[in-house]
Order: C-alpha cells, then sequence, then structure tokens
C-alpha cells in the first residue's frame, strides 16, 4: 500500500544521512514530503494526486520553489522504488538578469558595514566581511576557527566534498585581532554566549536588523546575498569563471553562472558603450 508514515519518512532520513547529504539538503527533504504527507490526509500516494499537489504548489510558489519541492519528492518515490509516481519539474526559461530588487550592490553593502559598527556589532561586522571576502556559505562559517585564521586557510567539508578556502591577509589580521579581544582560544571564531558556531537563523534575524539603519530593503539582506556579491565582484575583476566554481564549491560552472548575473542596468550600460547608435 503506497501511504507516507512517519515511519517511511524515519528511514528516508536515515537513507540520506547514510549518502551523507547535507544537514541543510536532508532538513529541506523531509520539510518537503512531511509537507505532502499532510496535505494527502491519510490518502494513498497516486500519480494524479502528486500532479494535484504539484499545480497547488506553482499557485502558492516561484517555480524555482516548486521544482526544488518536486525534487525531494521524486528522490523519496526513487527511494520507496514507486518510479511510476515521479512527476516533472516545471521549464523555466533561463535566467539572462537578475532582480534589481534582489540583488545586493556593494555601496549598500558598505552601508551594512557601517551600521554593524555604529551599533558595535563586532561580530556581525566581521561575520559579514568574512563571508563576502571569501564566498564560502553561511553553513560554512563554523570552518573559519582559530586555527584557519592563523594559518592563513580553512578547509571545509560541505556536501561531501573538501575543498580549501584562502583566507585574505588583511581579513586575517582583522579577525586575530577579534579572537584576541573576545579571548577566544580555539574552535570556530563566530560562535553564541555558549559558544556554539551561530546558526542560519540567528544571522538572518541579526542582518535583518541592520537594515533600517543602514537604508537596505529587507528582501536584499540575508547571508547568501554576500556569496554572490562576491561572486558577481570576483568575476568582473578576473572573467574565470571555472576558477570561480572551484573557489565557491561548484560541481557545475552552470551554477556559478547564476551568481554571475548581473542586472539589465548594467547589460544596457555596456550596450550603450559599443558606439553603434547614430542620432
Amino acid at each position: 500500500m503506497r501511504k507516507i508514515t512517519n515511519e517511511l519518512i524515519h528511514s528516508f532520513k536515515n537513507y540520506l544521512i547514510e549518502e551523507e547529504k547535507s544537514e541543510n539538503t536532508i532538513e529541506k527533504y523531509i520539510r518537503d514530503i512531511t509537507f505532502f504527507m499532510a496535505w494527502l490526509c491519510g490518502q494513498k500516494v497516486t500519480k494524479i494526486l502528486a500532479l494535484e499537489y504539484k499545480k497547488e504548489l506553482c499557485v502558492k510558489y516561484a517555480p524555482a520553489s516548486v521544482n526544488a519541492a518536486i525534487s525531494s519528492l521524486n528522490n523519496f518515490f526513487a527511494f520507496m522504488e514507486w518510479h511510476d509516481i515521479r512527476i516533472k519539474a516545471l521549464k523555466i526559461q533561463k535566467q539572462i538578469f537578475s532582480s534589481k530588487d534582489k540583488e545586493l550592490t556593494k555601496a549598500e553593502y558598505e552601508r551594512l558595514l557601517n551600521a554593524a559598527k555604529s551599533k558595535n556589532n563586532e561580530r556581525l561586522y566581521y561575520l559579514m566581511q568574512t563571508i563576502c571576502s571569501t564566498g564560502i556559505r553561511v553553513s560554512e562559517l563554523r570552518y573559519i576557527t582559530t586555527s584557519a585564521v592563523h594559518s592563513g586557510q580553512a578547509v571545509i567539508n560541505c556536501k561531501g566534498k573538501m575543498r580549501i578556502v584562502i583566507l585574505p591577509k588583511e581579513l586575517c589580521k582583522m579577525l586575530k585581532g577579534y579572537i584576541r579581544d573576545n579571548n577566544i582560544k580555539n574552535g570556530s571564531v563566530f560562535v553564541s554566549r555558549t559558544g556554539k558556531p551561530l546558526n542560519r537563523s540567528y544571522i538572518w534575524k541579526m542582518l535583518k536588523a541592520l537594515c533600517k539603519n543602514a537604508g537596505v530593503s529587507k528582501d536584499k539582506v540575508f547571508p547568501h546575498n554576500f556569496r554572490h556579491l562576491f561572486a558577481r565582484t570576483y568575476y568582473s575583476l578576473q572573467k574565470d569563471i571555472v576558477r570561480l566554481a572551484d573557489i565557491l564549491g561548484h560541481s557545475s560552472v552552470n551554477t556559478t553562472r547564476i551568481y554571475t548575473i548581473e542586472t539589465g542596468e548594467v547589460h544596457r550600460r555596456q550596450m550603450q558603450k559599443l558606439g553603434l547608435l547614430r542620432c
């Protein structure tokens, strides 16, 4: 009988752990499957119901979010060997330009730094600079340890892959001062009052609290946008997308291309410089 239960979801979670999926991926898959189970209200899983659920997702969420949920469901269906229930993802036209309303600019980043400094929030001040100057994920902040700062590089183990992230000398100098002033002996540099590495939600809340003082839209201020700013800035100077993919820890340059997309306004200025129009 094809019916989703808490026991099956638990088995799926154990499978994902054995497959060495990242914590965030496991959390996302389990959340999506749990939502689908709740939507079913005890009904058996059928292709028709899966397609109806897909339609409801399309009404409520953006295409990318719908496809992420579909991916979670299909992975669960594959685990259960319910291959005939798998549903197709939405076809999304390749994004050429990024939204100006979502892209964090360098000037806005500077304002956020100034706001953190004016509030005497050194931890957030250096945390933003650490993500933005290295391009690491917020989940990788825990690998920025005292030993990493002193050696000038961090060894990051994420999604079953290990890579070395070089820390800029100026960043190391700043973090050494922060470590000394806060008497951090070892382990992660950015920790809570209890000494545990800061989690994503707490960092998110700290960043949102800066928006009003910095005069920056809350829609632009989230940890991953600092990573995007690093990627765009690096690519604008180096024009080496393969190297950038390695730095960001991407398996495919197609993922990296998303990070380097500029706004339509930037493209318009570039076209105007071609000098191919005449009044």
